[in-house]
């Protein structure tokens, strides 16, 4: 597994503060407004400790590169595997069998006996 793409990191591009909750957004695939309320809402119900694990996020984790992602799809990927690798998995291999049955389907069609394309074949000679 690609470690740089199932890794947390902070956001600064998208980030208010340290790029903590966006990271968490990243991360996770949640809209970063809902990181950031469930983090507000967390600090009043909490006893302090909340902004302590959030600056010590901001100060330890590394900041997101750059060029992480090629597009929004491998981004959405990336946070489907974080979430779930045994149901991404599932995913690919569905994909691939579903692609496996239509290049049977291909195949078979070019390789069965066609007359009408023997015949286009034989005329292109």
């Amino acid at each position: 597994m690609n470690t740089a793409r199932t890794r947390f990191y902070r956001d600064r591009a998208n980030g208010k503060l340290m790029g903590v909750c966006a990271g968490i957004a990243d991360y996770t695939g949640f809209e970063v407004l809902w990181v950031r309320l469930a983090f507000v809402v967390a600090t009043v119900c909490s006893s302090g400790f909340v902004p302590v694990i959030y600056f010590a996020l901001g100060f330890l984790a590394p900041d997101k590169p750059s060029r992480l992602y090629a597009d929004v799809e491998e981004q959405k990927f990336w946070q489907g595997v974080r979430q779930s690798p045994t149901r991404t998995a599932r995913e690919v291999r569905a994909q691939f069998r579903d692609i496996d049955r239509r290049l049977a389907e291909v195949e078979a069609f070019y390789v069965s006996s066609n007359p009408r394309l023997a015949a286009e074949i034989e005329q292109l000679r």
